[in-house]
């Protein structure tokens, strides 16, 4: 699989070649992940809404250009991605969609594909939704990486008002990256990310208030156990919380399957079960590893 270790390289360069001039709206996690893996593949430009973020990026020659005008960005551009919380996207969309050019490909990394499909989707004649699953519980410019979306999983959203060429160019650009492309509707995309993604960022945080909500400050005391189970609750809280409300109705579902869950274990202790307790968590165990093994496949931990 192509990775970013080929930036700069001939092959890189080729698989790139559909987009020369690519607007990067938003400066984050993402977007300067994004601007550092196409380093000497293509023009990049960064949109950021504040001046001194544009400093920064210009100061650390992250991207070609970047500044606070939305229309110098996506001007001329042939492919932009959108990598601003969803909330804003339409907003942002509205600025832009009569300044671009005929065939430029909009894109986006949200973690919410319904939602921007249905408000961004009608505005660009080449629009394709698309989600890598890549990230951390850092956000900002300073935690951006060139090596973020090797051997991520990024799924895309195609409906049946998809143009097909621009489904095929966006799957290449991020083959190109070092991503495992996968296609999913975008309401099973929103279903799926909601119970492996978004449930699991509002458990953690949900488990860090119940852990600690007993005297003595029992966060003292936490080991290497709860630093792993609740790393995520650590994330941006603006961002998630209008993840979790662009989001709500499959996170709802998936918070009454985990009461119901929880409900079973709890049954478990109650009854001092523990044949039932050890097929409990033997199952979960079964499937966590399973994860882990698909993580190391692709490179990760």
């Amino acid at each position: 699989m192509a990775g970013n270790e080929n930036a700069g390289t001939a092959e890189f360069r080729q698989k790139m070649s559909p987009f020369r001039e690519i607007a990067i709206l938003g400066p984050g996690l993402l977007g300067g992940s994004l601007a550092l893996a196409l380093t000497g593949s293509a023009n990049t430009r960064l949109w950021a809404r504040r001046a001194d973020a544009v400093a920064e990026i210009l100061e650390k020659k992250i991207a070609s250009m970047a500044s606070i005008d939305l229309k110098e960005v996506v001007h001329g551009a042939d492919l932009i991605i959108f990598c601003t919380p969803v909330e804003v996207m339409r907003e942002i969309a509205f600025q832009i969609s009569s300044h671009i050019l005929p065939g430029t490909i909009v894109t986006d990394v949200g973690s919410v594909k319904e939602r921007v499909l249905r408000e961004n989707g009608q505005l660009f004649a080449n629009f394709v939704g698309s989600h890598p699953m890549a990230g951390s519980e850092q956000g900002g410019l300073d935690a951006a990486r060139k090596d973020l979306f090797e051997g991520a999983v990024c799924i895309l959203t195609p409906d049946q008002s998809t143009n097909t060429l621009a489904l095929q160019k966006v799957t290449a650009f991020w083959d190109a990256l070092g991503c495992e492309v996968q296609l999913l509707s975008p309401r099973e995309h929103d279903e799926i990310v909601g119970a492996i993604s978004h449930l699991p960022h509002l458990t953690a945080s949900a488990l860090v208030r119940a852990a600690t909500s007993i005297p003595g400050r029992p966060q003292r005391f936490a080991g290497q156990g709860f630093r792993d189970s609740t790393r995520i609750a650590s994330g941006p809280p603006p961002m998630w919380a209008g993840i979790l409300l662009s989001n709500r109705q499959a996170v709802r579902t998936g918070i009454r399957r985990l009461i119901s869950e929880l409900e079973t274990a709890d049954s478990f202790l109650e009854t001092a079960d523990e044949e039932g307790l050890r097929k409990f968590l033997t199952e979960a165990k079964t499937i966590r590893d399973s994860v882990r093994s698909k993580q190391k496949e692709n490179g990760g931990i």
